[in-house]
């Protein structure tokens, strides 16, 4: 039979030709409407379904390759080598595979697959179906990153992860992720770190995590272990101006919330922080 495509479905020998030719991106639209008759059935349904997420992912790879063009069409001509250089190692649209990667070779190992899917969820931004050449730039970056080799032998660590263990690191992050919220909240207000539901949220997940009360002087040592723990502030830099849109206040992430936890937390204990043991 000719047909490939269409050639299991229920429907009359007459019309496969005209649903193929829909399908594949030609045909009479207008036939199928005034003739709704002829396309009974719900095989036909789902194949044109199907064919519009197909059309949808087609177009969303048409945006990125419309967006890195302009990127590298606009930058100055001594940036095009580089520029060039970071957008051919991603596809249109991006695969979020190798930021996966990266976050799980921070996460503690064992930590169950549930609360690492969760946080997964919230580190690794999506690409934007419609993205602006700022944010195909920032996504090629922040691809970069997680692909270049940690400095030393292994990749740092924080220390909740050698204290808590896996399980442990379950129950922190499942707290820290509603703090994070709480926090992302104020950010959107543009309202500086203070003390409130959000920073007792965010010190509950580590005394939970920790199986410790949560007092001043726990409060202290806390601040002095997370200021001290490694920073990858460039990749919660670069995530920011993936998931927003120009002109607008930049988004919360992970990493700008827990920053002002942080900044809470210190100022709330009012004296040098100092390493939790």
């Amino acid at each position: 039979m000719a047909v490939r495509h269409v050639d299991h479905l229920d429907v009359r020998p007459a019309v496969l030709g005209r649903g193929q030719e829909l399908l594949d991106g030609g045909g009479d639209l207008g036939h199928l409407q005034s003739h709704p008759g002829e396309y009974d059935g719900g095989a036909l349904e789902a194949a044109v379904a199907g064919r519009l997420r197909e059309l949808g992912s087609e177009l969303k790879a048409l945006r990125w390759r419309e967006a890195a063009l302009r990127l590298v069409q606009e930058c100055p001509p001594g940036e095009r080598a580089g520029r060039l250089r970071l957008i051919g190692a991603v596809s249109g649209p991006p695969s979020t595979a190798p930021l996966v990667r990266f976050w799980r070779g921070w996460l503690p190992p064992r930590m169950p697959a549930r609360a690492a899917g969760a946080f997964l969820d919230v580190a690794v931004p999506q690409p934007p179906d419609d993205p602006t050449p700022g944010q195909v730039l920032a996504f090629a970056r922040l691809n970069a990153l997680t692909l270049a080799p940690c400095p030393g032998t292994a990749q740092p660590q924080p220390e909740a992860h050698r204290t808590a263990g896996a399980q442990g690191s379950a129950v922190l992050y499942a707290g820290l992720a509603e703090a994070y919220e709480l926090a992302g909240a104020h950010l959107r207000r543009g309202r500086d770190p203070r003390p409130g539901e959000a920073l007792d949220g965010f010190v509950a997940a580590y005394t939970s995590a920790y199986g410790a009360r949560d007092t001043p002087d726990f409060r202290r040592r806390l601040a002095g272990q997370l200021a001290a723990d490694p920073r990858i502030d460039r990749y919660w830099e670069l995530m920011a101006e993936v998931v927003t849109r120009p002109g607008r206040r930049p988004e919360p992430t992970p990493g700008s919330a827990h920053d002002w936890l942080l900044a809470a937390l210190v100022a709330q204990t009012g004296a040098p922080p100092v390493p939790v043991p």
